[in-house]
């Protein structure tokens, strides 16, 4: 098995809302905002390649699918598709690409696959892949609240009905994607949000995405602003922290513009820390 965390274009968020319920004192300290209140934001891609060469993305980032109004506005400074760029470094093409597991389809985990704004009329930018999807999530996509439709990109949901390379996502193993030994569900965020979990030989990896959105959000009782259903969150994570401490598994952590990676810890008092690694110490194998 083959893995890398692969990143894509950034983002800034304002920091209030990605911190919701904790006070602008504490949260500075974390994450530094600009002169607009914003906080730097990674949207970072989860690589697997399977021993039987199947390669998998997790996750698609927020791309250059917008028009340059709301690129500024949304704190997107750059004009290429970073994640294709990415892979392409590591000689990963598109069109090799068998599997796209998306969390959620908010714009900063799905717009990646889509092409840049400049390119003209939108299109998929991974022909080949299968796109995983949890079931539920879906059709909260299709039928979304008006407290976040905004965050979903109509578009892409045309194409990906259309591609015929829409996979939905139910609780049962048979309709995971490749390479993917569980699925945690969250409502917290978004209903039928999909964790991911990988097993490698250091232990389990689960895709944190927007349950985990980076370290201090290990802190179990800081939710955002973004959250639906906070209360549950706060208690979804504290499930998912236990089980993770129980068998020595880490996160794989889409948003912490610095860390692609935390094992999950009991600090002194019971409370939970994320402990950030490389992601090769992690799994036990180098990714080369």
């Amino acid at each position: 098995m083959r893995f890398l965390a692969i990143e894509g274009n950034r983002q800034r968020l304002d920091g209030g809302s990605m911190y919701g319920n904790a006070p602008r004192a504490l949260w500075e300290g974390w994450s530094p905002p600009d002169a607009r209140n914003r906080i730097e934001l990674a949207c970072r891609a989860l690589f697997v390649e399977l021993d039987d060469g199947t390669r998998v993305l997790f996750e698609a980032g927020i791309g250059v699918f917008f028009e340059p109004k709301l690129r500024d506005r949304f704190g997107v400074t750059e004009n290429s598709h970073r994640l294709l760029e990415n892979l392409a470094a590591h000689g990963i093409a598109p069109e090799s690409i068998g599997a796209v597991v998306l969390s959620h389809l908010h714009f900063d985990h799905a717009g990646g696959l889509l092409t840049a704004f400049e390119d003209g009329p939108p299109a998929l930018v991974f022909p080949n892949a299968d796109v995983y999807v949890g079931r539920r999530h879906w059709e909260r996509a299709r039928h979304p609240h008006p407290r976040d439709r905004a965050s979903f990109i109509p578009v892409l949901h045309e194409l990906l009905e259309r591609s015929g390379r829409l996979r939905l996502v139910d609780d049962d193993a048979a309709s995971f994607p490749p390479g993917v030994a569980a699925v945690h569900w969250s409502d917290g965020h978004t209903p039928g949000l999909l964790c991911a979990e990988v097993h490698t030989p250091g232990g389990p990896i689960v895709f944190g995405s927007d349950l985990v959105p980076g370290v201090p959000w290990v802190h179990v009782p800081i939710t955002m602003g973004y959250d639906r259903f906070p209360e549950g969150l706060v208690d979804e994570k504290a499930k998912l922290f236990a089980d993770l401490v129980a068998r020595g598994g880490a996160l794989f952590l889409t948003h912490d513009p610095g860390q692609p990676l935390a094992r999950v810890q009991r600090a002194e008092g019971g409370r939970f820390q994320g402990v950030p690694v490389p992601l090769d110490a992690a799994i036990g194998i180098r990714d080369n």
